[in-house]
């Protein structure tokens, strides 16, 4: 009879293990960290990388889609800084305290990336520091425009800038000559 209900037991315990299993030696995936967009994110000290992500249409240019976000009372001076085909490039930026600086919206001004060199699929290394904090290297991804969600956010030339006369002292207008009729005899 004891040999019945230890047999049951183990029996018992055996099926409990076999059907859940899983869950008591698997991590469970609920748990893990992950950048939920096509960006990723980054932090350095009291500032906030999100969804920073390349959008190319010909893999020299880029535009960055970013929200850098300052979670500080007082405003943090940060830079950017990438490698392109014409050597390191760095730019500086502020962002208030408590605000956040978003650059590729639709409404927010673009920020390109000159020279990436980089086809649409990979990672691209851009570097994000301020301070004397340590800083972080983000790989972000470079996509391309193809996609309709992504069109209005294509790096944009800037505009070319129309040539204005200069006045060079000495130097007067003449009138433009006018049309007129053919002198009578």
């Amino acid at each position: 009879m004891r040999t019945r209900i230890a047999a049951s037991v183990a029996l018992a315990a055996a099926l409990a293990l076999g059907v859940s299993g899983c869950t008591f030696i698997s991590p469970q995936s609920t748990l893990k960290a992950y950048d939920p967009s096509d960006g990723v994110d980054a932090t350095v000290a009291n500032l906030d990388v999100r969804n920073a992500l390349l959008l190319s249409n010909n893999g020299q240019e880029a535009s960055f889609v970013v929200s850098f976000i300052n979670n500080g009372d007082t405003p943090i001076d940060f830079t950017v800084q990438y490698t392109g085909t014409g050597g390191k490039v760095t730019s500086h930026f502020t962002v208030d305290g408590n605000a956040v600086k978003s650059f590729g919206d639709t409404e927010e001004k673009q920020l390109v990336l000159q020279g990436i060199n980089t086809k649409a699929g990979a990672l691209f290394p851009v570097f994000v520091t301020y301070g004397s904090h340590t800083g972080k290297q983000l790989l972000v991804p470079v996509l391309g425009t193809s996609w309709s969600q992504y069109k209005d956010l294509a790096p944009t030339k800037s505009p070319t800038p129309k040539p204005r006369p200069t006045n060079i002292p000495g130097l007067t207008e003449s009138p433009m000559p006018t049309a007129s009729s053919a002198p009578s005899n």
